[in-house]
């Protein structure tokens, strides 16, 4: 059962192809789209022979991972909520103080990037000149001291270890946490958003809804030499993207962005991007990117995929058409029903 709309606290909603686009296979590194298995087989056979799926028993794997994925995705909300009520239930954080926000675990120098953005005489041009501009509109900047990023990584270990049950983030991260689940969005996930993150891309990014980012996704990856190593090139659904690298001790693994996802990849040219500890990485959502493998040790990163419903009413990011909506759990996708002219997100706090 969904909560009820008021202005405040909008009903969010998931476009309906969410069940038919975007579903990775891993084997062939290629995004597809699955309606009916005559769709598929017209749209795909022939690109997926040419990638190796060349027997009948190999094409009948590929049909059978999306048919789970298929039922993965809709059953997700009532998955999902049944996990954080397990969790809930069973789990006992190590560090329960991390699962709260609190100034003293922002970098100095990103309370003074934010101070600045709230001021009445900032400005773009002002802004930038405190940041690091890494790749086009890619920006870096000192996020969290390093004693909290060691801290919330200790409490990532101990859920992994834990009997509680794990979701993960998306069909290309295996070893990610879904940190709605844990407990995080509320306390922590929600006031850096609205608090901290949005001054910042209110001057970044106001071209594609950094004035009006009113839901997100927030999850950890995990990288490490005996899981998932690397990230195929890829774009968020997402209006604006933060990634931090919370440690720990790695190798390598940088990642790298191309164009936006219209421009061909025969026209693009990549950027590598190096990960430091404790530091935030800011881009457009669908800044086309990836990361290379790690060649030693283990990495943790915190990704929150931001989204304006304003932006994504209009379009829908993942099939590129007006979403068809389909009533969700707490944030969904981020599409709402209400106009842009009442979306109250776009006022800055």
């Amino acid at each position: 059962m969904t909560t009820e709309e008021t202005d405040e606290h909008p009903q969010f909603y998931f476009c309906d192809c969410f069940t038919t686009d975007n579903f990775f296979l891993e084997d062939y590194s290629l995004h597809v789209r699955f309606v009916s298995e005559q769709q598929f087989r017209l749209d795909y056979e022939a690109l997926l022979r040419r990638l190796g799926c060349v027997t009948d028993p190999q094409f009948e794997d590929v049909l059978n991972k999306i048919s789970q994925e298929v039922d993965r995705r809709r059953r997700l909300d009532a998955t999902s909520a049944e996990r954080a009520a397990a969790i809930k239930d069973v789990y006992q954080p190590l560090h329960p103080h991390v699962y709260h926000l609190q100034e003293s675990y922002l970098a100095p120098k990103f309370k003074q990037l934010v101070e600045y953005c709230r001021s009445s005489d900032a400005s773009v041009e002002g802004l930038l000149d405190s940041l690091e501009e890494e790749a086009g509109r890619v920006y870096r900047f000192p996020m969290f001291e390093k004693s909290f990023c060691e801290e919330l990584v200790e409490e990532l270990e101990h859920f992994e270890k834990s009997s509680a049950p794990k979701g993960r983030p998306n069909t290309m991260n295996h070893y990610g946490i879904l940190l709605n689940e844990l407990g995080f969005d509320e306390g922590f996930v929600t006031p850096l958003r609205e608090r901290y993150l949005r001054p910042l891309t209110s001057l970044l990014y106001p071209d594609c809804g950094g004035r009006c980012l009113d839901s997100h996704k927030a999850f950890v990856v995990k990288y490490d030499m005996n899981e998932d190593l690397d990230l195929s090139y890829h774009y968020d659904n997402a209006e604006v993207t933060l990634n931090v690298s919370l440690g720990k001790n790695f190798t390598e693994g940088n990642l790298y962005f191309g164009d936006m996802k219209q421009v061909p990849l025969s026209e693009t040219e990549c950027s590598e991007v190096e990960h430091r500890v404790s530091e935030g990485l800011l881009h457009r959502g669908q800044h086309m990117h990836g990361a290379l493998p790690i060649s030693s040790g283990q990495r943790w990163n915190l990704i929150i995929w931001m989204r304006a419903s304003q932006e994504r009413n209009k379009l829908c990011p993942m099939c590129n058409k007006r979403p068809t909506l389909v009533e969700g759990e707490g944030f969904a996708d981020g599409f709402t029903k209400h106009s842009a002219t009442l979306n109250p997100s776009c006022v800055l706090t």
